[in-house]
């Protein structure tokens, strides 16, 4: 695969609509094209400590003065635009796809914006399908996995530094 977003969210709670940060990178012709992050004033609008804290290390005064959701998806679309994108139909890529994609649905559907049901592919799978368990130290959370074929990675659970992390992934094993 040579052209896809690799995305990732950050949640300030257990509600899939709490965005509170987008990382995306757009890879075109197999190289990173682009990247884009944002903060995002996350809906309901209340942290639990313990992901602000010990997760991602964002917090209330963080994001109080951001945009929502459908205006950063709309940045990012409008970023991504001078390469050519169409958002309709360009597949998208996450590490643990089922909880971006989940989290990036719920918030379309609560801000009334039509999901275009693009493919949406997941490098979890593809490295669980991929790497024995013995070769990687037992998990195949985005480190390991990053760490297993040589992708430099720091600074996890930054939407940005994961986002790109994911696509050096894919553009490996998809």
């Amino acid at each position: 695969m040579n052209d896809f977003i690799a995305i990732d969210v950050e949640t300030a709670n257990n509600e899939p609509t709490s965005v509170c940060a987008i990382g995306a990178v757009l890879v075109k012709g197999g190289t990173v094209a682009c990247t884009f992050y944002r903060l995002v004033k996350p809906e309901p609008d209340w942290y639990i400590r313990y992901f602000s804290t010990n997760i991602h290390g964002i917090y209330p005064a963080d994001t109080e003065n951001c945009p929502g959701f459908a205006a950063v998806w709309e940045s990012m679309t409008e970023a991504f635009k001078p390469y050519g994108v169409d958002m309709e139909t360009i597949p998208f890529v996450a590490h643990n796809k089922s909880f971006d994609e989940r989290c990036i649905r719920a918030c379309h559907r609560m801000y009334q914006m039509t999901w275009p049901d693009n493919p949406f592919f997941c490098t979890l799978s593809a490295a669980r399908r991929s790497i024995r368990r013995a070769d990687i130290g037992g998990s195949y959370s985005l480190p390991y996995v990053a760490d297993y074929l040589g992708i430099p990675f720091k600074d996890h659970h930054n939407a940005q530094a994961d986002a790109l992390a994911c696509a050096k992934i894919a553009m490996c094993l998809l």
